[in-house]
């Protein structure tokens, strides 16, 4: 088969090594080399790095639909599958019409839910009970395509996105293989998505990350384990941004107001919420490393009956 792959995060890596181990692939496109860390230091995507480790040439347009002279190469290698996975850019009618079987895409989600850039992340925030992966037909709308597989994968109370990434991220690319034989071999009849469930997973930025004392535990603690890897839930204590990475959910309930800190100890920090309390079990300070709360206050204090709030200006 001729294969062309486009693809850039580590949730590509995957699919890419499965897929070059059972057919190779003939090019990767990858978005550019970009600044990454606190040195800003130019960084490849791991889709490259995997590419070069293999001998793969690789492309990395700015905007692939501007690039002609790209265009006009894919269409001249007589490609079988074009296979996507968060490559990070919206592909031309042009493009998706280049190969025999089609432009397929592994998308994080349980489709037409949480199409968008965030599924893994909002799946979480939401309260889902399960997950998955879709395999679909490209179309050029976002993430609307014709559905061809699917697999699920089981949410756990205390699942976080980074542990759902990884399993999402594992079992799509045995999904892929599964898709790309089953075109091929004319075993798949794709159907369509419909509108009446979906729904969008909106781009994540800090200022959504402010966490909401007034809502139910259940709700806290979702929205933290949702934003774990990035962009991390965030409340202030005494006016100072305070990262909150892991909770746990109580039975106990409290009438102080909703965000005060109830109790400190080697268990965490309990904080009262909309209804039942929350405890906090690893935090971050501005420019301290994260620390589980146990740890955190052997040499620092976090005081009892302070409130917790959105904002400093509140």
């Amino acid at each position: 088969m001729n294969i062309v792959f486009m693809g850039t995060p580590d949730f590509a890596v995957p699919s890419l090594e499965a897929i070059i181990e059972k057919y190779g692939v003939k090019a990767v496109l990858t978005q550019p080399d970009r600044p990454k860390g606190r040195g800003k230091s130019v960084a490849m995507s791991p889709v490259k790095q995997v590419a070069l480790n293999h001998n793969i040439k690789v492309y990395q347009p700015e905007k692939l639909k501007n690039e002609k002279s790209l265009i006009e190469e894919l269409k001249n290698m007589n490609l079988d599958f074009i296979i996507v996975v968060a490559f990070g850019q919206i592909l031309s009618k042009e493009v998706l019409d280049i190969p025999k079987y089609g432009c397929i895409n592994l998308h994080g989600s349980l489709l037409p839910k949480y199409r968008g850039a965030a599924p893994i992340h909002y799946a979480i925030m939401k309260g889902e009970k399960e997950s998955g992966n879709t395999t679909m037909l490209m179309d050029i709308g976002l993430d609307t395509g014709d559905m061809l597989l699917k697999n699920k994968v089981e949410i756990t109370e205390n699942m976080t996105t980074a542990e759902l990434h990884d399993k999402l991220m594992n079992s799509g690319a045995e999904l892929l293989i599964e898709t790309i034989e089953g075109l091929y071999n004319d075993r798949i009849t794709p159907i369509k998505q419909g509108e009446s469930k979906s729904c969008y997973a909106s781009m994540l930025n800090k200022e959504m990350a402010k966490i909401n004392w007034n809502q139910s535990s259940k709700d806290i603690h979702n929205f933290v384990r949702g934003l774990y890897s990035f962009p991390i839930a965030y409340t202030y204590y005494k006016d100072e941004p305070m990262k909150v990475i892991e909770t746990r959910l109580t039975n106990e309930k409290s009438s102080k107001t909703p965000g005060t800190i109830l109790k400190v100890d080697k268990e965490g920090m309990l904080v009262s919420t909309e209804d039942n309390n929350i405890l906090i079990t690893k935090v971050q300070f501005p420019n301290k490393k994260p620390l589980r709360v146990e740890e955190y206050i052997k040499g620092n204090s976090i005081e009892e009956n302070i409130l917790l709030k959105s904002s400093k200006e509140e």
